[in-house]
This record gives structure tokens, sequence and C-alpha cells, in this order.
């Protein structure tokens, strides 16, 4: 990975418990990505909500990641809400869903001859996400991997997305395993975007729908996940460990 101006990024960015996001929205995000992928260099991409970040607070090593990536975005409403507290309006979310397919739908309409590799969710899940892909974006070149593979099959992986030569990365393997294997990896690999993209592949192959849009535009989606998914309770209960973090910090 290759590191940007420090004061740039710090006149750029917010910190949200100690994560650094970028103030960027999704149209400057995908131009970012873009203008790496025409210089061929390597970057790191994390789209980053509460759970990361409580994550990062118990995992030192992944805070680094975070604190080195080139970009990361707010993936949930409860990192906005917190940005408005410390007394900042202007961060705008940019889930790994919509980053992902704005990325796909811009290089369609300019005709960019994208190279993506997928990897990630199970092999059904993949091949409808790559099928419909190809359908909607016939300008990118897709390939992919499901994410079921052994410690010991990774540098077989690794040797097929070497062989591909990717311009873009997606890595859904969910949070943090994507950030450690993205971070640990890129540097041997062709220059290319890495990108962490959670369980957006499950949403692009229509395996799991997203909240209608009127459940979006009152931010609870996350409590919509909950009701379709009610084995998140684990996981959601980062939310209001995130939220006291944050009133507590302020106080």
């Amino acid at each position: 990975m290759q590191r940007g101006n420090v004061q740039y990024r710090a006149h750029h960015s917010i910190e949200v418990l100690g994560i650094r996001f970028n103030k960027v929205n999704l149209t400057t995000a995908v131009e970012q990505i873009l203008h790496w992928v025409s210089e061929k260099s390597r970057r790191m991409v994390i789209t980053a909500g509460p759970e990361f970040v409580m994550h990062a607070e118990r995992d030192k090593q992944l805070k680094k990641m975070a604190f080195v990536a080139d970009l990361v975005t707010p993936d949930g409403i409860g990192v906005l809400w917190a940005a408005k507290r410390i007394g900042n309006a202007k961060l705008e979310r940019v889930t790994g869903v919509e980053l992902g397919e704005a990325l796909l739908q811009t290089a369609q309409t300019r005709n960019i001859p994208l190279r993506v590799y997928i990897l990630g969710a199970r092999g059904d899940s993949l091949a409808h996400c790559l099928d419909s892909f190809r359908t909607a974006y016939p300008s990118v070149i897709f390939a992919g991997r499901d994410g079921y593979f052994e410690n010991h099959e990774w540098s077989q992986v690794k040797q097929e997305i070497e062989a591909f030569q990717p311009d873009v990365w997606f890595v859904g393997l969910g949070q943090p395993r994507q950030e450690k294997l993205i971070f640990e990896s890129l540097a041997g690999l062709p220059p290319c975007v890495g990108i962490g993209v959670g369980g957006s592949i499950d949403v692009w192959s229509g395996v799991v729908q997203r909240a209608p849009k009127v459940v979006q535009r009152v931010h609870l989606e996350w409590f919509y996940r909950l009701v379709r998914e009610p084995s998140r309770w684990k996981r959601q209960l980062a939310l209001p460990r995130f939220a006291w973090k944050v009133v507590t910090k302020r106080s």
C-alpha cells in the first residue's frame, strides 16, 4: 500500500473512537478508486461500521490497519451519529454494497475495461453474483472464488488471484478477517485496489434482500436485518456498546 500525504488525510478525515474516517461521498470514493486503478497502485479500502470500530478497540493490529488504509468509509448510521455528536455533520454513509455497484456502473458507463476479482460467500451465491454482474456490466471482466477455504489453501487461492491480475479485488469474508487478508496479501499481488465488502456478495446475488428504501431512509436497516436474521443478535450487541462508548467519551 502506498501512503498519501499525512496532512491531507488529517484535513479530510474525522476520528471516531480512534478510527479515522475519510470525508467522502459515494461519487468521490468511486473517483478516487478509479484514479488509483489508472495509476496501477496497491490500495486498501475499508468500509467500516460500529462493529468494525468495536473490533478495532480490542485488536491493536486491526486498529493499525485502519490507520494505514488508503480509504475508510462509514458503513453504518452509528458512525454518522457519532460524527455529529463531535460536531461534524459532513460525514456521509458509503456502504460496501453501494460502493461496489457504483464503481462497476461508472466503469461500464465510461467503458473502462476493469478487471474485478470477487472473493467470498458460498459457491452458489458467488455464481449468481458473477452471472448478474456479467450481464449488467459487460465491459467489466470478472472472476471469483467462494470464501470457504482453509488457511492451507490460501496460497493456491492467491495464485488464482495473481494469475487473473485484477484492477479491483472485492473481499467479502466478514470483518475483521477480510481486512486482515487484504492487509497481509496486497503487497504480494499485482497492483490493485482491495476493498472489504462484507456480506455484499449475498446482496448482489439476490440471496439477501436489502431493507426497503423507506426503512433505509429512517436508518432502521440494522433492525430490518435483525428481524430477518435473528442469528445476528450477538453481532448487534456491538451497537449499544458503541453508542455507550461515544456518549461516555464525549462527557
